[in-house]
């Protein structure tokens, strides 16, 4: 977080999205990671700067668990995930000697989760970030959460691209029927009574979960998957909205 405050640093990034929720284990992992995917699929070249400093699963996400970090004049260089370059990663994870070892910070370092937010959104701020793309799950749990996070971006004057809804539902792998597990609805419910866009509903699907567990491109190895359509969709969606976030 500190990193984007030094003049220069993000000086060839036309568009910053910052992934939101206000709730752990709703899979702001798994929506950047297969954002990322879905934009380099259609020519964009896409940064993830991953903040989670607990947890990091970015880098096994996208296969680059064990990759170095290598330190220049300007900072850290993060590590590109593919040949074409097109997507590059930096996060906590590459800086730990092995993956089971644990991040312990405490005072100044590491604040609750609203410091945290103000500290991301203050080093942000000169860069003029697009908006926050806010992910939740069907639960009343999760959705009041969230609201509270929508509360947030408002308050700091973020601009929400939209509400997505993950894990809604669970896709047979045998029948491809989808179960409604814990429930549905509760995302574009919400997106409405905030009058922000609603992205989309992103199923539970097994081939995601492997694709993620095993870091390969769930996008281009699982076109026919139900989720597929979904995150292509929110993709396109987020590109389209561009224009009109900045006029």
């Amino acid at each position: 977080m500190e990193a984007a405050a030094e003049p220069g640093n993000l000086a060839g990034v036309r568009h910053i999205i910052l992934v939101l929720s206000g709730k752990g284990g709703v899979g702001k992992s798994t929506i950047s990671t297969e954002l990322a995917l879905a934009l380099r699929h259609q020519g964009k070249k896409v940064g993830i700067l991953d903040v989670d400093l607990c947890g990091p699963s970015i880098p096994r996400m996208l296969g680059s668990q064990g990759k170095a970090v290598h330190q220049c004049d300007q900072g850290w260089v993060p590590v590109f995930v593919d040949q074409e370059q097109s997507i590059s990663l930096m996060s906590v994870g590459f800086l730990l000697e092995n993956p089971d070892e644990a991040v312990v910070w405490k005072g100044p370092k590491k604040n609750g989760t609203s410091d945290e937010h103000m500290a991301t959104m203050e080093a942000l701020r000169p860069y003029r970030p697009l908006g926050a793309l806010v992910i939740t799950t069907p639960q009343a749990v999760s959705v009041g959460d969230v609201r509270r996070e929508l509360t947030f971006c408002r308050k700091t004057g973020l601009q929400v691209i939209g509400v997505v809804e993950n894990m809604s539902g669970f896709v047979c792998p045998h029948c491809a029927e989808c179960t409604n597990v814990f429930s549905r609805g509760g995302g574009e419910e919400l997106a409405q009574l905030a009058g922000v866009p609603f992205l989309g509903s992103v199923p539970l699907d097994p081939e995601l979960t492997r694709s993620l567990e095993e870091g390969r491109d769930f996008m281009q190895e699982f076109p026919k998957s139900s989720a597929f359509p979904a995150l292509t969709s929110i993709a396109q969606k987020v590109l389209n909205g561009i224009p009109a976030l900045f006029s």
